[in-house]
């Protein structure tokens, strides 16, 4: 059976070699290494035994050229060993076993223990402290050790056995082997601790590579996370900022780090209480909601929640947030209570229609036949042109709500939609509503802007804003349209005025039928709007502050339609035409500077 701790040294051992053995390198690099190391060593003998630049032949170390040729000749058994078999671990060891025997050989050869060549003994153990873990190192230098002690007793004991030179009287013997042997223990140790902290370091670098996988997966995990996620310290300055926190928010991550949590959330402190006192207690956090202000003043609403960030001894040393966008989910929901309360209204529209416009057709017939027959200048007659002029606003207001209501055919043709606000702004500037104090400005690209569109209601889209930027700018006033083509098949096209502006509540119920009007009309105008840009597959955008004028965005796909109402690419392919869901109202109020 294999003894725990043996087992626990083997491991180690085969970590060690793991490390430090990059399996054909490093031991390519030991096997030619001792080769040149053997070939300097010969030729600097060559150059000491001949005692000037002048070679000889006859101061030719043969000794050490026989030595020489046996590294050569190792070399080439080590290389096809390696080839040959992948346990490098027992190779390193078996070079050195070997390296040990020439060196007391060569010794041996070369004066015993006055040989110069005792040195190698050192060399060979620094060596090895480079390729063995520290206890292979020590043992290394013991069987240096033992080899010169053995070679120095037997011709000390045995002088016949002698052939490098004479053998020095049995003290100055002992004094030799005795300064050997310290001074091989000594390099040993020595090279035992250096084996150590090569280990060390070899561990360290492979701890910090690591280290540094682990932190680039984290990050590259942080930055794939489609929800916005912030880390702060305890005072909530801000660590890590997302790649979904910039997308969602508008900032850069740059600029936010280092920043306070709360000049992005605001007053939230309330809502880390609790939320850190449900983690401690096992209990899910909860979920809050508030509005953040991007850099271009749009109000993104956004749910959030909290979780307190621990550090490895288990102290708490910050928050997480996480957040999503919820602007998109509200507007939807709001698009859905918008439609529950407009089907009621339609399921009634045509009846209540007719049950009105009949009797009002009558009440009219028959003022028109008193009329006819009342002098013009008498009070009844100016009675029976109010009822006349009230009964015309109200057939106004019945036309316009069935327009609104009732389903349309749409009559879908290419047209250029700098045409269709030219033809606008030519029939406003002949309206009464026109002041002197009132100017327009109208930027679009210089090539034709085409769509698939029907072009009634494209004008009535671009009628009814710029009528309703007119009367919020009775004072007079700048309208500003601006067309431009979008990277995504689609057109963009914003209105900005400089007139009184709107609310946040007020924004929130724009486009809904019979709202408060701040224009003084029914209240039905932005509604069939809204109706048209969602009839074509269109989003409309409204950002507005009181008495700082209102900008309105309306974006149209470009995509061509066939006969049957379904879009087609511009190789003429039918393609699906998008779910009513992907046309929904985004109304993102700004309600703060």
């Amino acid at each position: 059976m294999i003894n725990v701790k043996d087992k626990s040294s083997m491991q180690t051992n085969d970590k060690y070699f793991q490390l430090f053995t990059q399996p054909t390198q490093r031991l390519q690099t030991l096997i030619i290494g001792r080769l040149m190391a053997t070939f300097l060593l010969l030729v600097a003998s060559w150059f000491w035994n001949s005692g000037n630049v002048k070679l000889s032949f006859e101061d030719f170390p043969r000794g050490l050229f026989f030595v020489f040729l046996i590294s050569v000749g190792l070399t080439i058994i080590y290389f096809f060993v390696m080839r040959l078999n992948k346990s490098y671990r027992w190779q390193i060891r078996i070079q050195f076993f070997l390296d040990a025997l020439l060196i007391t050989w060569l010794v041996w050869r070369t004066g015993d223990l006055t040989s110069p060549f005792i040195t190698l003994y050192i060399v060979l153990i620094g060596v090895a402290s480079l390729f063995l873990p520290s206890l292979e190192t020590l043992l290394t230098a013991v069987l240096c050790l033992c080899l010169f002690i053995l070679l120095s007793v037997v011709v000390t004991v045995l002088p016949h056995y002698s052939i490098g030179g004479t053998v020095p009287e049995m003290t100055k013997a002992v004094q030799i082997i005795s300064f050997h042997t310290v001074a091989f223990l000594v390099v040993g140790l020595l090279a035992a601790r250096l084996s150590s902290r090569h280990a060390s370091g070899e561990q360290l670098k492979e701890a910090t590579k690591s280290l540094a996988s682990l932190r680039a997966l984290h990050e590259r995990i942080v930055q794939s996370i489609r929800s916005g996620l912030i880390t702060t310290d305890l005072e909530g300055n801000i660590y890590t900022f997302n790649t979904a926190a910039e997308e969602i928010t508008g900032y850069k991550a740059e600029l936010m780090q280092g920043r306070t949590i709360f000049s992005l959330f605001g007053s939230i402190e309330q809502s880390i209480v609790p939320a850190v006192d449900a983690t401690l207690e096992g209990e899910p956090s909860p979920r809050h909601e508030t509005d953040i202000m991007t850099p271009d003043g749009f109000a993104v609403h956004v749910g959030y929640g909290i979780s307190p960030l621990f550090s490895e001894t288990g102290e708490m040393s910050g928050l997480i947030i996480t957040f999503q966008d919820l602007t998109e989910v509200r507007s939807m929901e709001e698009s859905v209570r918008r439609k529950d309360r407009l089907a009621a209204v339609g399921r009634v529209a045509a009846g209540l229609a007719h049950e009105i416009r009949n009797p009002l057709g009558a009440m009219r017939g028959a003022i028109q036949v008193l009329q006819s027959q009342t002098p013009p200048d008498t009070a009844q007659a100016s009675l029976m042109e109010i009822i006349l002029r009230e009964s015309d606003r109200l057939n106004k207001i019945i036309t316009n709500f069935l327009t609104y209501a009732r389903p349309r055919v749409n009559n879908f043709s290419e047209i250029d939609v700098r045409e269709a606000i030219q033809d606008t702004f030519t029939l406003l500037k002949h309206s009464p509503d026109v002041l002197d104090g009132h100017s327009f400005e109208f930027k679009a690209p210089e090539n034709p802007v085409l769509i698939s569109a029907d072009p009634t209601q494209l004008k009535q889209i671009f009628w009814n804003l710029a009528r309703n930027s007119l009367n919020a700018m009775r004072e007079g006033g700048k309208l500003s349209v601006e067309l431009a083509n979008l990277p995504s098949k689609r057109i963009q096209i914003i209105f900005t005025d400089t007139g009184c502006g709107m609310s946040p509540e007020q924004v929130e119920r724009l486009f809904e039928p019979f709202s408060d009007s701040t224009t003084g009309g029914t209240g039905l105008g932005l509604s069939i709007v809204y109706q048209i840009v969602r009839d074509h597959s269109g989003t409309i955008n409204v950002r507005s502050r009181e008495n700082d004028g209102t900008t309105i965005t309306v974006e149209l796909p470009c995509e061509f339609r066939s006969a049957n109402g379904s879009i087609e690419s511009e190789n003429g392919e039918a393609a699906t035409q998008p779910s009513r869901l992907e046309s929904f109202l985004t109304v993102k109020s700004n309600e703060r500077n």
